[in-house]
């Protein structure tokens, strides 16, 4: 402990007075900061006292020496490593972020070329489809057409034996026609040959 001039300048003889109990008898020295304590003068605040400043300081540098040597053995080491492990998690994470865009890239990419794979084989498929019904319908019409050309000619064929039967049986009708008609005109029957040269006569050149 410093001792400063104060307690060097105290009375040559203590006198004895009543003092109350936990204050300092006047012209004592205080033990702990050395200021002598004057009851007189009211006494001063002991930080505030210019001679206690030695010790004060001293207190300081100890303090701050302490203070800094748990910062240094302590603190520093405990918030360094904190700082740097959550670097290496950050750390840690980035790359895993990247490795993950990278596979979710490649997955898209892939997801993308079997797209267009598909689309492609749906077309060729399509076109494959398209062409086919083509043919089979080119073919179905086809066959139609000649179904009907050989009902239309079988048609005509036989319209012409109709028509030649018709024709074939038109002078035996216009004679048994003519037969009637004088029969009901003259009263008499004309004979058949009659008949016929007047159904000759009167028939178009041609026919």
């Amino acid at each position: 402990m410093f001792v400063t001039s104060a307690f060097a300048q105290t009375a040559p003889e203590a006198t004895e007075t009543l003092v109350a109990p936990g204050v300092a008898p006047a012209g004592e020295v205080h033990t702990e900061t050395g200021v002598a304590h004057d009851a007189a003068a009211g006494g001063v605040f002991p930080p505030f006292d210019a001679s206690t400043y030695p010790s004060q300081l001293l207190w300081l540098v100890i303090t701050f020496g302490l203070f800094y040597l748990l910062m240094q053995k302590l603190l520093v080491p405990r918030v360094g490593g904190i700082l740097e492990q959550r670097h290496d998690r950050i750390a840690q994470d980035l790359d895993e972020a990247s490795r993950l865009q990278s596979e979710a890239d490649a997955a898209v990419a892939t997801y993308e070329k079997e797209l267009a794979e598909a689309r492609a084989k749906a077309g060729a498929i399509g076109e494959t489809a398209r062409e086919a019904a083509k043919t089979k319908a080119a073919a179905d019409r086809t066959a139609i057409e000649v179904e009907l050309a050989q009902k239309l000619s079988a048609a005509e064929a036989r319209i012409g034996e109709i028509k030649t039967q018709a024709f074939a049986q038109v002078g035996t009708i216009a004679e048994e026609t003519v037969g009637a008609i004088v029969d009901q005109l003259i009263g008499a029957k004309a004979t058949a040959d009659d008949i016929k040269a007047a159904v000759a006569a009167a028939s178009p050149k041609g026919a």
